[in-house]
């Protein structure tokens, strides 16, 4: 698959919340912890478990910085 995403984190799947139509993916990078939130068809279609090697893919047109 080609994404024209280039922020690709790799990581461990640590939690997959997934009631309802709409599903929460926690993803562990370097200690990290990165969720993404998706529809709970594309966990059952992707086979998202916990524990599974994951790439979670970041697009942004805007990165905010508070201090």
């Amino acid at each position: 698959m080609a994404l024209s995403a280039r922020n690709r984190l790799e990581g461990t799947v640590t939690a997959v919340d997934s009631d309802g139509p709409v599903a929460e993916v926690v993803v562990d990078v370097d200690g990290t912890d990165v969720t993404a939130t998706i529809t709970s068809g594309s966990v059952e279609r992707l086979g998202i478990e916990v524990g599974d090697e994951v790439r979670a893919v970041v697009k942004a047109s805007d990165v905010m910085i508070e201090t």
